[in-house]
């Protein structure tokens, strides 16, 4: 501190290189009868320094334990502490509040491992902050999405596990207890996902008959071991069936076997002439001829038949009548039976 007399009655303090002490109530005096003076605060803005105790620094901890992160800064006017995760990412919902010096997460688990920073606010620039590292620490752990897997001979096929374990994990595959490495026909691979989180993957090439059977992803770190099973099976390749041309079937010229009729889709399908009865169907409404052979009785029966339906009726009545008398030399007794009924019915419309 240095005083001046500047000029006259005036005089002046000053302080160089003002420091947090140099804050506080300052008094001028003049010694006259009576004294007079005259006084003054001094108040001096720091900005936010973070102190190094009790700052908490990188922590390693078990999953499941409490966690305590500590954080103190000094400054003037005093600072303001808040808590983040770095990148933005949420803070569990179990943690105590993040806007004081001390942050607590009870029974802390793998997500919430990652950085997490202090920062220190006054108004006064620069704001700082300190980055606190939370480790935790887990054994292994796998989950398969497809744990049986089919697959064909000659196929490309890649197996797939994916796993978590902090510190780092071993990753292999085994089949009948053994390792499988890196060669011609097996391809092992592993690929980072996370600080944790490891996806496996086994490439066959070319499945060979003595690939079918069960797979082991095996994952171990200093805390543990585990793995997880995936049965590869065989799917048999597919023969293709040649497929046949349906062929139509046309009306015969000879009255050899009896024919049903359907007068709306025009098709043609034998009735079995070794049934009890013989039938000749009429259209698909109802209408129909009926001939019971077995029982020796004819007997007609017509239901609302449209006037196109009785002459296409009529016509195949002729034709079948012509046919018969073209080859009466092919008929047996029961085709002779069922042509003396349709003539029958014939004379009798």
């Amino acid at each position: 501190m240095m005083i001046t007399h500047v000029e006259g009655r005036k005089w002046v303090l000053r302080i160089k290189d003002v420091k947090e002490s140099d804050k506080g109530w300052y008094m001028c005096q003049v010694n006259t009868d009576p004294m007079r003076n005259q006084i003054g605060f001094l108040n001096v803005v720091v900005p936010p320094n973070i102190l190094d105790y009790p700052t908490s620094t990188d922590m390693v901890v078990r999953e499941g334990s409490n966690v305590t992160l500590k954080c103190a800064a000094s400054g003037s006017p005093p600072p303001i502490i808040i808590w983040r995760r770095e990148g933005n990412e949420p803070i569990s919902s179990d943690a105590s509040s993040h806007n004081t010096s001390t942050f607590s997460i009870p029974r802390v688990n793998r997500l919430d491992m990652g950085a997490y920073l202090c920062i220190a606010s006054n108004g006064i620039p620069p704001s700082v902050s300190k980055r606190v590292m939370l480790i935790v620490h887990f054994s292994p752990m796998i989950w398969i999405q497809d744990q049986l897997v089919g697959a064909a001979l000659g196929q490309r096929l890649t197996l797939e596990c994916n796993s978590e374990a902090f510190p780092r994990s071993i990753n292999y595959w085994m089949k009948n207890d053994t390792i499988i490495t890196q060669g011609k026909r097996f391809e092992p691979s592993t690929h980072e996902a996370s600080n944790y989180k490891v996806v496996m993957k086994l490439t066959i090439k070319e499945v060979d008959i003595g690939d079918f059977g069960t797979y082991k992803c095996v994952v171990k770190n200093s805390l543990g071991e585990t793995d997880g099973s995936i049965k590869v099976y065989h799917i048999p390749s597919t023969t293709t069936t040649p497929t046949s041309t349906p062929t139509t079937t046309s009306l015969p010229t000879t009255t050899d076997y009896p024919y049903r009729k359907n007068y709306k889709n025009k098709i043609y399908r034998p009735i079995d002439e070794y049934s009890p009865s013989s039938k000749i169907l009429l259209g698909d409404n109802g209408d129909q001829w009926s001939i019971d052979l077995s029982k020796d009785k004819e007997r007609y029966r017509e239901n609302s038949a449209t006037l196109e339906d009785q002459r296409e009726k009529e016509a195949f009545v002729d034709n079948d009548t012509n046919s018969n008398a073209r080859s009466t030399s092919h008929l047996n007794f029961k085709d002779l039976n069922l042509l003396l009924a349709l003539l029958m019915m014939f004379h009798l419309r």
